[in-house]
């Protein structure tokens, strides 16, 4: 029995959003489950005292232009949110609380949430977007919104973020395969290799 495919990401990472399509399509043809892992990039810098890589700096210039490089190259479309970087944290706490009852569901809630982000270029620092997306999904707003302020839910996140600090997981996307990491956008045919052959 084949072990599913961990893929750790933060909606507010471009990189996530630009991976998610493929690494979905990879997995299905390999055979594989991909368990979505929704982490904040914000507390694991903090932990790891780094800082945000898309800054004002040539460096989070040339991110910039890298990103919409590789989304043009995949046929992509791109739009950056008026704010950013913006906080994930509601809508990570969203996920988890789906994922205890419909892990697919839960998938298809995150996906279309990267759409909104990056397709529609809408930041989730409005709580209207969540439940814009939410709704189109049926998922029960009223439900979501009183569970993303439970303290097991809130409980829940954290400990999904100490199971990803544990696994040394300190960027998105973070794809785990037969408990091998792969860090970035750019792995994913090091990763369909990895499946193909068992290892190298």
């Amino acid at each position: 029995m084949t072990k599913p495919i961990d893929f750790y990401f933060d909606f507010s990472s471009p990189y996530a959003y630009l991976m998610a399509r493929d690494l979905t399509h990879l997995a299905q043809r390999q055979g594989r489950d991909l368990v979505w892992r929704p982490i904040l990039l914000g507390a694991i810098f903090k932990q790891t005292g780094r800082t945000p890589p898309i800054d004002g700096s040539a460096r989070g210039a040339y991110l910039r232009h890298d990103i919409e490089r590789t989304a043009r190259r995949k046929g992509l479309r791109l739009n950056w949110p008026a704010e950013f970087p913006f906080s994930s944290v509601t809508a990570a706490r969203a996920f988890y609380w789906l994922n205890q009852s419909s892990p697919k569901r839960a998938q298809h809630l995150a996906a279309a949430l990267m759409d909104a982000i990056w397709i529609e270029g809408r930041a989730l620092n409005d709580p209207d977007v969540l439940n814009e997306v939410a709704r189109r999904l049926d998922v029960d707003v009223e439900a979501m919104n009183q569970a993303v302020q439970d303290p097991d839910i809130k409980a829940l996140l954290k400990q999904e973020m100490d199971h990803a600090m544990s696994q040394q997981v300190f960027g998105s996307p973070w794809v785990v395969v037969d408990g091998e990491p792969f860090w970035g956008n750019d792995r994913l045919d090091d990763i369909q290799h990895w499946l193909q052959t068992g290892g190298f």
